[in-house]
């Protein structure tokens, strides 16, 4: 029964169930998750599509950045302009640095003497030229076309002297245990460095050939270009175990 001295209906029991039923009525929400449900998305999606553009950018930069010397009508384009030409400023700094620091590690040892440093450079210059002379006797007896000079030999052959650095320097610092960690990881890098530069060079003439004696000749040139690369390690640990106690 209704109050005579009400002056407004109670409406508040049919709006609550006015408000329940457009509730009922209404569809889910598309594209809001649920409350608790944000952190249950899948993050592999955005894992996948970090690393696919990280793949894209990297394939992009090996493209830019080919280890194949760029030419200039049938001419190397110089070493300031091109960063895959080999010159000679790092195997000359490296081989002088190199003397340097084998006078170091034999004056911590108390073994220095003129004389002996002297004999240890001219060891490496020997052992240079030796290893030169038998490439360039290597790639004749094979008969191989290749556009690599004497420079150029020279310049690959003289890389090697920077992981030697490295490796007498972490042998000064944190005795043999550094020194053949840290060396045999330049000797591998120095050995890929070879086996990926020498490659374009040594069988860059096989194209012209024909089938029959490009895959006999490719078999040879594939071996030298291993054997090169084999003799870098054995003259970085053969110039330097002396040198670490």
């Amino acid at each position: 029964v209704a109050d005579p001295h009400q002056l407004f209906d109670d409406t508040s029991s049919s709006a609550t169930a006015l408000g329940r039923g457009y509730a009922a009525q209404q569809p889910p929400a598309v594209g809001y998750p649920a409350p608790g449900s944000f952190l249950a998305e899948p993050v592999s999606s955005f894992a996948m599509a970090y690393g696919s553009t990280l793949a894209s950018q990297g394939k992009e930069i090996v493209d830019k950045n080919d280890w194949q010397v760029r030419y200039q009508q049938d001419t190397p384009v110089a070493p300031r302009f091109d960063i895959n030409a080999p010159d000679l400023y790092i195997p000359v700094m490296a081989f002088i640095t190199y003397i340097l620091v084998a006078g170091l590690a034999l004056g911590t040892q108390n073994r220095f003497s003129p004389d002996l440093l002297g004999l240890q450079a001219s060891s490496a210059l020997a052992w240079l030229i030796v290893e030169v002379l038998a490439i360039l006797l290597s790639l004749y007896l094979v008969t191989v076309n290749t556009d690599l000079t004497t420079i150029d030999l020279v310049a690959f052959s003289g890389y090697k002297y920077v992981g030697m650095i490295v490796g007498i320097v972490s042998g000064l610092l944190f005795g043999k245990t550094g020194y053949y960690l840290l060396l045999t990881w330049c000797c591998l890098s120095i050995f890929v460095f070879m086996i990926r530069t020498l490659r374009l060079k040594i069988l860059s003439e096989a194209a012209a050939e024909g089938v029959l004696v490009r895959g006999a000749k490719n078999q040879l040139r594939m071996y030298l270009t291993m054997a090169i690369a084999g003799l870098q390690p054995l003259f970085m640990y053969w110039l330097t175990f002396h040198l670490v106690r």
